[in-house]
């Protein structure tokens, strides 16, 4: 019996033994982890942190501080990982590296640094894609912005600017998407203005491609969101240009009231004038002519016109 007493005596002295050097291991693995944080390498103290945390969580109570320590360490050198990552521009592989970070500081119970590196993901891709937009790179833009939406659906913003780009693309139907998510998302008044841009833009191509019926309908898509001067514009000249006279002096009008100041107010005043002449209404004729008899280019034939319809 005393030889069985012995022997257990003995075996747990070798337990003793053996716990204490693998501590003495995992205390030093840990503290080689917090000299590289000191050096600022992220990588080898990820390393020595987590064989620190994997050999204390085999020691038993013992180890109990020292695995929380490592718990709390191991998120926020990860984070760190990723924001090197960010800032060399390495943005796929911070994606990758912050959802690691979610993962294990979740695990750990580290809600902070996983709600920070959730806002990071769309906040670096929109990030990128505002310094695209504003060099006017739409084709780096576009994908870059809806990473961030889609890490982020509420961000009205950045639906917004992905929507510029888009729409500077050519991608009209994606763009009004964007832009209608924009607005449901507290960017109603800006989504507007973009989308009547947008199809003011469409009309002025069309117009200038001699596409007189798409002109008409993409002003007509802009006004729709936004009344525009240049809207009304477009719509009067391309009606001009399809005999529909009548539609064009209405919107030559309405462009009129709308932009008295004009550069061209003289000019169009003046087509004004003839178009209601043409339609043998002289009274609307001389009404537009004498709006412009002091005018520098037109005065000289509106007296003419005024003179000859007043016989």
């Amino acid at each position: 019996m005393k030889k069985v007493i012995l022997a257990i005596a003995a075996m747990v002295l070798t337990a003793g033994i053996i716990s204490a050097q693998d501590m003495a291991q995992a205390t030093e693995l840990y503290n080689n982890g917090a000299n590289a944080i000191n050096e600022k390498n992220w990588t080898a103290a990820l390393d020595y942190f987590q064989k620190a945390l994997e050999m204390g969580q085999t020691i038993g109570e013992e180890a109990n501080d020292l695995v929380t320590n490592c718990k709390n360490a191991i998120p926020s050198v990860c984070m760190q990982i990723a924001q090197d990552l960010i800032e060399a521009g390495n943005l796929e592989d911070a994606e990758t590296k912050l959802a690691d970070v979610v993962k294990v500081a979740t695990e750990y119970g580290n809600e902070e640094v996983a709600e920070k590196a959730k806002s990071l993901v769309p906040a670096m891709w929109l990030q990128k894609g505002a310094e695209a937009l504003k060099v006017k790179d739409f084709a780096a833009a576009a994908p870059a912005l809806a990473k961030s939406l889609a890490a982020d659906p509420t961000n009205g913003k950045t639906a917004l600017y992905l929507g510029q780009a888009l729409s500077k693309l050519g991608k009209i139907d994606e763009a009004l998407e964007a832009f209608n998510k924009a607005a449901e998302n507290g960017e109603a008044d800006a989504a507007k203005s973009q989308c009547g841009s947008m199809f003011l833009s469409k009309a002025s191509a069309a117009l200038k491609a001699a596409k007189y019926a798409d002109a008409i309908k993409a002003a007509e898509q802009a006004n729709s969101y936004v009344e525009n001067a240049n809207a009304f514009l477009i719509i009067g000249q391309a009606s001009q240009k399809l005999g529909k006279n009548a539609a064009a002096i209405t919107n030559f009008e309405k462009y009129l009231q709308l932009k008295p100041e004009a550069s061209n107010a003289g000019a169009i005043t003046y087509t004004v004038a003839a178009l209601y002449q043409g339609a043998k209404n002289n009274a609307k004729a001389l009404e537009f002519y004498k709006k412009i008899v002091n005018d520098p280019k037109y005065g000289a034939q509106a007296k003419q016109m005024i003179a000859s319809l007043s016989k």
